[in-house]
């Protein structure tokens, strides 16, 4: 009885992720995939449906550890936040920035797929769909502490939404741009510089 070939799944992921990472999901071809695999598109198919499901596969475990990252936050009672908690979660400090942009680039591979290279898949609005699931996040924060007097603007969904929107730009633009981890480092020092959500909303520092 002949024995299964194990390393036929594993060359055809290694080989789909570069041509994803080079060409992108809606240009990469299955032939060239197989080709770099030293498969048959038979082999590829006793595994993946097609195209999507490589992809599928490759960008799964970045997914999943990204809503899990967004399932913490959501759980958390915000009732029981003190006021400088909610404070505190609206302030870019360079450690938090380099945390969230370490967790990023430790799955840089998976993210760039999802950011920058899957146009024409079902991920495609990925990045936008991030973004508005953390709006919705950042608005509950933003409620509790207007309920609390801690925040002196009325701020609707819609306006936090672009300014949520335009700091995801800055933690996703370094991968598009591929920043090496040194560069990354540094960028977390600049965000801090840059954003002053507190000034924004009209955040009151906690007495």
């Amino acid at each position: 009885m002949s024995v299964p070939d194990r390393s036929i799944e594993p060359r055809l992921l290694s080989a789909a992720k570069e041509e994803f990472l080079k060409k992108g999901y809606e240009k990469a071809s299955l032939a060239d995939i197989c080709g770099a695999a030293g498969v048959t598109t038979g082999a590829l198919y006793k595994r993946f449906r097609g195209k999507e499901e490589l992809f599928s596969a490759l960008v799964r475990d970045t997914i999943r550890d990204m809503e899990e990252y967004m399932s913490g936050m959501d759980r958390k009672n915000l009732a029981e936040c003190s006021d400088q908690e909610l404070y505190d979660s609206f302030a870019l400090y360079p450690e938090a920035n380099r945390k969230w942009l370490r967790f990023l680039y430790e799955r840089r591979e998976g993210f760039v797929l999802l950011i920058r290279c899957a146009s024409g898949s079902r991920y495609e609005r990925f990045h936008q769909d991030w973004t508005e699931k953390m709006n919705v996040l950042d608005y509950k924060f933003y409620r509790e502490a207007k309920r609390r007097g801690l925040v002196e603007r009325e701020v609707s969904l819609q306006e936090l939404h672009t300014l949520t929107y335009g700091v995801w730009a800055l933690y996703y633009e370094p991968f598009f741009l591929g920043f090496t981890l040194e560069e990354i480092e540094r960028h977390a020092e600049t965000i801090s510089r840059f954003v002053n959500w507190h000034a924004a909303l009209g955040m009151k520092k906690p007495k």
